[in-house]
């Protein structure tokens, strides 16, 4: 009980935070909000039905530009809501723009393309962030980072702020493997306030309209270079309806780092596969193979001929997204995959290589032929041979068309 009013204490102490208020049209915006002159910060609120909250919100801001005398504007992005907050945030000084497709990407991107900011400020307009820590989120950028992110569980977490399993199980999880697949050094990958440089919006491309937008910023900032710097905030209990879905939105974040990560989604896998059948079928080659007390034999080489050809489609589909991620602009040209393959993958030496496994392939079918003649074209028992010929013959012609397949994908990527 003491934690807690100490905490309570603590937080009255400090500039007023953003609380529920009912609307107040006497009160004129600040001439920073609504001049049409150059304006530092931007701070982008996105408001899906949020109207216990957004006048709070407006009003705390406010307190915090005029306090600190900061060029600054509110803009408040109305992403469809169907209660009062575009007519609270407005009353209350806000500049309010209207987004009518709903989706936590599609309110930022609106607000970010609306922004007249040097630096834009983006925080949830549901009382759940401090406003008094938009200068220490501006100072790094002024210090030459692009990109500064909040860090919720570096700070001060006040108790029902968020939820346990969203704490210690989804939250960890997704940002660690953000962190794997993306080396992006960002602890807290989900955090909702953040600020970057006008300059560093243009280098991200963002373009996703869910949820998923979180994890694009963080992914394509890395990408692209950005100098990222993350700085413990206070987190508190949000007010209002919570828009997440967890099992939905947690999905969403997970399919779009595995999208963004072709190595990891399909290189890594189908690589392993493809070695591994392809060792598979080597030992059974000459005979069965004796492995934990047992003598492996053909139905495990027709098993390890499946995995060898569905490993290798694999690889194949992983470098066509690769080449189509350039292409789109999903990924930097930092992919040292691609510069090799663009130097040494020409068509006419994939044409080559995939001709030597197929005329491989089709060497030992012609063993397997020579028997069959050599016994009058009666019963034979050459399944193995068989089974491997046909093996390096499927690879070699998937070589030869793959090949073409990144040629078209190349021309692609010159025209674009």
């Amino acid at each position: 009980m003491s934690t807690t009013r100490e905490m309570l204490n603590q937080r009255a102490a400090r500039a007023p935070r953003p609380v529920a208020a009912p609307p107040r049209p006497d009160v004129a915006a600040p001439p920073s909000i609504t001049a049409a002159g150059s304006v530092e910060i931007s701070i982008v609120l996105p408001c899906l039905n949020e109207e216990a909250a957004i006048g709070g919100c407006i009003d705390a801001i406010q307190t915090i530009i005029a306090a600190q005398q900061l060029n600054a504007e509110i803009l408040v992005v109305d992403n469809a809501s169907t209660d009062r907050s575009a007519e609270i945030a407005r009353a209350h000084g806000a500049r309010v723009v209207a987004q009518p497709q709903r989706g936590y990407g599609h309110a930022y991107l609106k607000g970010f393309a609306e922004a007249r900011g040097t630096y834009i400020v983006m925080a949830d307009a549901d009382n759940t962030y401090d406003f008094n820590e938009i200068t220490d989120f501006i100072a790094p950028l002024r210090q030459g980072y692009d990109l500064v992110m909040g860090n919720r569980f570096a700070g001060r977490m006040a108790p029902g702020a968020m939820t346990w399993s969203h704490r210690y199980i989804g939250n960890p999880i997704l940002s660690g493997m953000l962190n794997l697949f993306f080396h992006t050094g960002v602890r807290d990958a989900h955090c909702g306030m953040r600020a970057f440089t006008r300059t560093a919006y243009t280098r991200m491309h963002l373009r996703t309209g869910g949820m998923e937008f979180a994890s694009e910023m963080v992914i394509n900032a890395a990408k692209a270079n950005l100098k990222i710097a993350e700085r413990p905030i206070a987190y508190h209990p949000r007010v209002g309806s919570s828009k997440l879905h967890t099992l939905r939105d947690g999905w969403r974040h997970l399919r779009f780092m595995l999208l963004y990560s072709p190595t990891h989604l399909f290189l890594i896998p189908g690589a392993f596969l493809t070695l591994a059948g392809l060792l598979a079928l080597t030992l059974l080659l000459p005979g069965p193979f004796p492995l934990f007390g047992h003598g492996w034999d053909l139905h495990a080489m027709v098993l390890a001929c499946l995995v060898t050809l569905l490993g290798y489609q694999i690889v194949a589909l992983g470098l066509c997204a690769r080449f189509f991620s350039l292409t789109e602009h999903l990924d930097g040209e930092r992919d040292r995959l691609l510069r090799w393959l663009d130097r040494a993958g020409t068509l006419e030496r994939g044409l080559a290589v995939g001709g030597i496994i197929t005329l491989a392939g089709l060497i030992l079918d012609g063993f397997v032929f020579a028997r069959w003649l050599a016994v009058n074209m009666g019963p034979l028992n050459e399944v193995r041979p068989a089974l491997y010929a046909t093996t390096l013959i499927a690879l070699g012609v998937q070589t030869m068309f793959g090949a073409f397949f990144l040629s078209l994908l190349r021309m692609r990527k010159e025209q674009v």
